[in-house]
């Protein structure tokens, strides 16, 4: 994420720094783990399923995650690091 432009011009660290501790901890561990659904994320991450949410909300607005829809159970989404530019 070091070069990665957001809609708002800065960069995707610089904006990441502003987000809540919990927004951090969910950029990390996808980075390491690559993508998963929120059930994933708050299973690695032992945060409560609201926190996640809240979290992977912050993410999606400030364009460093994206989601969709997982084929395997449609009323999942897989959310996954934006790439680098």
């Amino acid at each position: 994420m070091t070069d990665e432009t957001t809609l708002s011009g800065q960069s995707a660290p610089d904006v990441l720094r502003d987000l809540s501790p919990s927004a951090k901890l969910i950029a990390k561990t996808l980075e390491y783990e690559g993508e998963g659904t929120q059930s994933d994320l708050a299973e690695s991450t032992l945060l409560p399923s609201r926190t996640v949410r809240y979290a992977l909300d912050q993410l999606e607005e400030a364009e460093i995650v994206s989601s969709r829809i997982s084929f395997a159970d449609a009323r999942k989404r897989i959310y996954t690091l934006e790439p680098e530019s």
